[in-house]
């Protein structure tokens, strides 16, 4: 069984680690799996770049560019990211795919696979399986969607666009993407039951197959620590309590909910039962820390850390993961903290609540609010048997989300659809 991944970049963002990690699962339980991804930024020898050689790089460089700043004219001064999807490239011509024996497509916005080139892959007559890592492959345009439900019709009035309208930007694309789907047959996959019930909601896919098979995490890399010890390494004393958090966003940017989580933990700080002096936060992923807000508790900015090993201590140390965002599909984020045995505190949306369950490896917050999120820092700092919470965060990855579990999902879902060709 040959499969190869698409995917616009290498690594480079959740859905391009969850690529990975999924092909590097297939090819542990011994089946060919290969990535091709459209610009590369790393040296990783088993992943090929569709952009070789100066002027393809070049050529990606401008349509990865075009794609990003065009949309500016066009949508409004928000942090919701919208993609025009007017400029691609053909892949039907490469050795890879003719020669394999399912395509799986996995985030490839940016300037990779418009709807024009991917209804080209039709001429490929090969099962194609498509794995959505956000909404846009439903929507006009939008990668996320909060309240909307123009994705229920067929978009137009997009509250995102300058100009919106019934025949706004969203509704041409909504069109665009229709014609095609009609002209492409593939599987969809969606990593939770929460981007599954979306996508049967849609105009565009809702009378399409939908199947719900979780992301991967590499459970050898992302694993328990003693957290007396992973502490001593980030210079923190063994009896703090230590919250950690992810990349810290403008204020603005609502998709990631920064404000609720700086509200919860000033929140926290003002009750008499928490120790503030006994509390330390720690924060991962800032590119810098110029524009960073104040927080309550002694903090320590780690920036960005490249080594999953490393990143994996820095876990380990912790004794609450908080995730704040809005809406997320599924974060790795939240599986890597949980594969750590550290219990994670998030609001109950996307597909978070597949991954946490509530006062069981975690605490799922009430929507937006930062009380509740506050309350389930407060439920962990005070909990009398942390070890058992730990435990079954782990505990949940290997048995849901491990590799071996989540590649045989996959393998089966490929056989079912190379079983279903005409002989």
């Amino acid at each position: 069984m040959k499969i190869v991944h698409l995917n616009t970049y290498d690594g480079n963002g959740g859905a391009g680690r969850a690529c990975l990690r999924l092909s590097d699962a297939l090819k542990a339980n011994g089946v060919d799996s290969k990535v091709l991804v459209y610009y590369k930024f790393g040296d990783n020898p088993k992943i090929t770049n569709l952009s070789n050689g100066f002027f393809a790089k070049l050529w990606a460089i401008f349509n990865i560019m075009a794609e990003r700043y065009l949309a500016k004219i066009f949508v409004k001064a928000v942090k919701t990211p919208f993609s025009l999807q007017w400029f691609g490239k053909s892949v039907i011509n490469r050795k890879e795919l003719k020669d394999a024996d399912i395509i799986h497509l996995h985030w490839v916005n940016h300037g990779f696979l418009s709807p024009k080139f991917l209804a080209e892959l039709d001429l490929l007559d090969k099962p194609i399986v498509w794995t959505f890592h956000d909404s846009n492959a439903f929507t006009g345009g939008c990668h996320v969607r909060y309240s909307c439900e123009n994705f229920h019709k067929q978009c137009g009035n997009c509250p995102l666009l300058k100009f919106d309208g019934k025949d706004d930007i969203s509704h041409k694309n909504w069109l665009r993407k229709q014609k095609a789907y009609s002209e492409l047959n593939f599987h969809i996959v969606a990593p939770s039951s929460w981007m599954a019930k979306s996508i049967k909601e849609s105009s565009l896919l809702g009378m399409r197959s939908v199947g719900v098979i979780p992301n991967t995490i590499e459970i050898d890399v992302f694993k328990p620590y003693v957290k007396a010890e992973a502490k001593k390494i980030l210079k923190i004393p063994a009896n703090h309590f230590v919250i950690m958090s992810g990349f810290m966003p403008s204020k603005n940017d609502k998709h990631k909910g920064t404000q609720y989580l700086i509200d919860a933990l000033n929140e926290l700080a003002a009750r008499p039962e928490i120790p503030n002096k006994q509390i330390e936060l720690v924060i991962f992923g800032n590119k810098d820390t110029k524009d960073m807000p104040v927080f309550p508790f002694k903090t320590t900015f780690l920036g960005t850390i490249n080594k999953d090993d490393h990143l994996a201590k820095c876990y380990a140390a912790a004794d609450v993961f908080v995730l704040p965002s809005l809406e997320d599909n599924l974060p790795n984020t939240v599986m890597e903290s949980l594969a750590c045995a550290t219990p994670v505190v998030a609001f109950k949306t996307g597909g978070i609540p597949d991954m946490v369950k509530h006062l069981t490896n975690g605490y799922l917050a009430d929507y937006q609010s930062a009380t509740d999120l506050a309350d389930g820092i407060e439920w962990l700092f005070l909990h009398d048997d942390k070890e058992s919470i730990q435990k079954e965060a782990r505990r949940t990855i290997l048995n849901h989300f491990s590799p071996t579990v989540v590649a045989a999902k996959h393998e089966e879902l490929y056989q079912t659809l190379l079983n279903a060709l005409p002989k």
